[in-house]
C-alpha cells in the first residue's frame, strides 16, 4: 500500500504518475488531478482536457486565452 500524497489516503490501489522526473503517488484520478493539472490563467478553472498553451502560459480554451489577449489561437474540433 503507498499513501496519496494529496489526501493522505493509505490505500492499497493507490497508482504513480512519472511526470518531468518525479514519481507521484495518487489513491485516486480526482487526487491526481487536483494536483497535476495545470490551471487555466484566465478562469482559474483545472485544465483536464487539452487546453492550449501559449507563449507558457495555460489556457482551458481559446476563448479564455483570446480574453488574456492572445491572438491568432482557435479551438481544434
Amino acid at each position: 500500500m503507498a499513501r496519496c500524497e494529496v489526501c493522505g489516503n493509505d490505500y492499497g490501489m493507490s497508482f504513480e504518475v512519472h511526470a518531468q522526473g518525479a514519481v507521484h503517488v495518487f489513491d485516486c484520478f480526482s487526487c491526481a488531478i487536483h494536483r497535476m493539472a495545470p490551471i487555466c490563467e484566465h478562469c482559474r478553472c483545472r485544465i483536464i482536457g487539452q487546453g492550449v498553451e501559449v507563449e507558457g502560459h495555460w489556457y482551458c480554451g481559446a476563448h479564455c486565452a483570446r480574453a488574456e489577449g492572445r491572438v491568432g489561437i482557435v479551438d481544434k474540433v
